[in-house]
This record gives C-alpha cells, structure tokens and sequence, in this order.
C-alpha cells in the first residue's frame, strides 16, 4: 500500500458514513497533479481501493455504540492494509439519525483520536451531506447532460438530502427529516419496535396509534407512505407552501430553494432507498415485507408508483447509488491548494474549524478588510477570508496593492500575533500576496494564505498537514 504522498504524487483518501440505518467505509488512490486545462492542482485518476461492506449502524439503548465502532474502524481500517499515517485526506460524516443522537459528537471525536488530523468530523450537516451525495452519485451524469438540471434526492433512514446541479455544479442543497427508518418495526410485520420524534408527529397528525407494540394496518401503512411522497414531491416542485405547515415545519432542516431553471428538473436517487428503487426498476425482486425493520422497500415501491418521481428514472441512472455519499466525500471533498503558498509557519497546521467570516472580492478596500479581519478575531481559534477574482486575474501590481491593503488593515485591527488568520486564495499568488500582506515578515501576524483554492458557498473549512508544498482543504456548512 502507497504512503501518503509516494513517487508519482499518490495519495489515499479515506471516507467514513455513519448513517441511520448503514454505516460504511471506503478508501481510494488519486494522483496529485495540475489539471490539463485549468493548471489548478487537483486530485486525478481516483481509484477505489477498498469498500467495506455496509452494516447496521449500531446503537445501544438509544445511542450510538462508541465501542462497537471503534471496532468497526479497526476492522476497515486492518482489512483496507491502511494505518492513519497513510491518510493524506477523507471524510467523515454522521448523518441522519444517528447526528440526532446524543453522543454524535462523542463518536467525532473518537473518530478523531483512531485516525488522526487527516480528516474532517462532521456530525448533522445537512448541507454537506446533501451536496456530498451529488457528487458522489451523479457527477459525472450531469456533467455529461450539461444542459439538464438535475435533482438528486438522497433518500436514506433519516433524511432526505436534496441538492439541485447542473453541469456537474451544485446550485442548491436542502435537508428534510423524511426517511425509511423513522418508523421501526418487528422484520415482516408493521409491529411498532421504535419510532423517533418525527414519526411522533406524524402520526399523531394521521390519527394512527403509536404505542410500542401496536400494529399498523395496510391503510395507515398508506396514509404514512402517502405523505412521504407528498413531502418528496413538494421538494421537487418547489412547493414551499407544504412546509410552512405546522408538519412540514418539524421535517424541514434545510430549506430548498429552487432557482427557477430554463430547463424543467429531472430526478435522480441514491440512499437506500435509492439503491431499493433503482433495483426494482431493473426488474430484480426486493425482500418481503419489513425486511429490514423498517419502511424503506415500501418507500421505494411508493416512489416507483409515482409517474413525476420516476419519469426520467430509466433515462437518467446515476453511477453511484446506496452510498453515494461516501463515494462524494471521499473522492470530492477534498481541495487541493497550489504549491505557492505563504507558510511561515507550517507548525500551525493542521487547523480545523475555521469560520469563514467574508468572502471579499480581490478589489475590496483596506476598510472591508479591516471590518473582516475585525469580526474575525472574535473566533479564538483562528479565522478565514475567501478572497475572490472575479473572472480577473491579479497581476503583480494588483499583487502589491491588495497585499498593501491588507497590510494596512491587519496593522489597523492588530489581532494578536499567534491568531492564525487565512486567506483563501483563487489565484496562483499566495506566497507573494502573504509576504506583500505580513510586510515581508515584518509585521507580528500569524498569516497564512492557501492559493488556488475553489470557491464553496461554505462557512466553515478545515486546513490539513502540508505534504510536499500542498495542503488540502476541505470545507462544511455548505449552502
């Protein structure tokens, strides 16, 4: 197995996905190496290494089991020939109900402690995950149907996670509390096992009795499905008047906002339950009833049986489907900085957490940048301003100003010298625009400036080890 940064430039990537009702892992090798048209670098030629076979997240009372997926990782991790100190970058993200849980972020931070500063913890982002699961699903089909927005709804056991792309680009992300799993029950009856606070609330709203132990008959079994396409199909036309109802108001995490395209949506899945649709629309029989405790096999026959959920279903057919959100945050959400970086002190790094407190353009004067600069200190940890181009390229007159600018604006506000303050940078200036911006060292500033470095409409962004001149970044709070 390679090292992190071998001969060649190879990397790996790990990414982990505690969901629901799954929980899986998957690594894979990419080349580092400036992109053919844009010159950026970038992570090329990613191959799957290894994917670990999904399994049942597992919970204890209510909870997730801490110890169980400590072995869980141990496990992937031995099967994958992978130690921590190969990683130069992954993900990990706890989504649907499983971030409800009251230990989520303790399960982040044992991630943290078996694998090390490589990755990114998530836990409950809604956002990400739903802009995850589009690249990891259907990428490379909207790239190739340019012209065609595409709307990916990642149905799993807690959430819906919707994004809206075109051209392989993400326009918009949503999270709805819809989702297989909110109801469980006894494997091949409607026997109630548990239900969360969500399935709570609609069954109230539906009149059907939600004790632990009652059974469900076929018409309340029905009446539950007939809501969930409901809810599915107000996110697809943009129906916002269905969640500003008391009901539509507990299920809506993310909001939607559908631009209004030149080009009607077509629909694409991934989840499990996307995994269930696609393979019953493939003509491959499905397990009985409650097979898996839960409703995702009558949610995907629902779905099925539903001529605008599924019209473009055989057309358009996604390359990754029940984990397509590990598939996107191992192979997508890693940026890769350029080599020109302004490092003075590459101790500081790793840094996770980061605020993006302003995304400035390039021409933005001393003033907007002391106001940025100003409100970022008030994070202790270190902050982040995204610097843009705007379509032009700074040349080295525009260098020298904007580093002036933030020269003076860094001596105006005077944040203290050990604070890390980074800029992200479009361009290919950063170790220049740092030395102009810290007076060539002179000033008491704890700068770092990232070059080539992608826009994300984010909030926060975590910075990993430099290796070889590159660092990658990954960012979270996507809207």
């Amino acid at each position: 197995m390679p090292q992190a940064v071998a001969n060649g430039g190879q990397v790996l990537l790990l990414g982990l996905d505690f969901g629901s009702t799954t929980s899986s892992a998957l690594v894979a090798q990419a080349s580092i190496s400036s992109h053919c048209v844009t010159g950026r670098m970038a992570l090329q030629n990613p191959c799957v290494l290894y994917r670990g076979e999904p399994v049942f997240t597992p919970f204890n009372h209510g909870s997730i089991d801490l110890a169980a997926i400590r072995g869980l990782i141990a496990g992937w991790l031995n099967e994958a020939g992978v130690t921590a100190a190969d990683l130069f970058s992954g993900g990990v993200i706890i989504t649907g109900l499983a971030a409800q849980q009251n230990n989520a972020q303790a399960l982040a931070e044992l991630v943290s402690e078996l694998v090390g500063d490589a990755l990114v913890t998530r836990a409950d982002d809604g956002g990400l995950e739903s802009w995850l699961a589009f690249m990891g699903s259907c990428s490379t089909l909207s790239r190739f149907h340019e012209g065609q927005p595409l709307l990916n709804l990642d149905i799993g056991g807690g959430t819906t996670n919707a994004a809206l792309g075109l051209a392989g680009n993400v326009l918009a992300c949503g999270c709805h509390f819809i989702g297989a799993r909110h109801l469980q029950f006894e494997p091949g009856s409607y026997r109630l096992r548990g239900l969360s606070v969500f399935a709570e609330h609609l069954l109230r709203a539906l009149g059907i009795d939600f004790r632990v132990g009652a059974e469900l008959n076929r018409t309340q079994v029905a009446a539950v499905l007939d809501w969930n396409i409901q809810a599915l199909l107000a996110i697809v036309e943009g129906d916002t008047a269905f969640f500003r109802s008391e009901l539509g108001q507990q299920i809506e995490q993310i909001p939607l906002s559908l631009p209004s395209p030149s080009a009607p949506c077509a629909v694409t899945f991934s989840g499990g339950v996307g995994e269930l649709l696609y393979r019953h629309l493939d003509g491959q029989a499905l397990p009985g009833t409650t097979h898996y405790g839960d409703l995702g096999i009558d949610l995907a026959l629902a779905i099925a049986a539903t001529p605008r959920l599924v019209r473009d279903a055989r057309r358009l057919v996604p390359e990754n489907r029940g984990r397509a959100t590990v598939y996107g945050l191992t192979l997508h959400n890693t940026e890769i900085s350029g080599t020109t970086l302004f490092l003075p002190r590459p101790q500081a790094l790793p840094l996770k957490d980061l605020p993006i407190v302003a995304r400035l353009d390039t021409n933005a004067s001393q003033a907007q940048l002391a106001d940025a600069i100003a409100m970022a200190r008030s994070s202790r940890s270190g902050a982040c301003l995204q610097l843009l181009d705007s379509g032009n390229a700074l040349g080295l007159q525009g260098i020298r100003q904007l580093g002036g600018r933030l020269a003076g604006a860094i001596t105006q506000v005077g944040p203290d010298a050990d604070w890390p303050l980074v800029i992200l940078l479009e361009g290919n200036a950063g170790k220049a625009l740092g030395s102009y911006a810290s007076d060539w060292g002179r000033l008491p500033v704890n700068l770092l400036v990232i070059d080539e470095v992608r826009e994300r409409h984010a909030h926060y962004v975590n910075l990993g080890k430099p290796r070889q001149q590159i660092v990658p970044v990954a960012f979270y709070g996507v809207h």
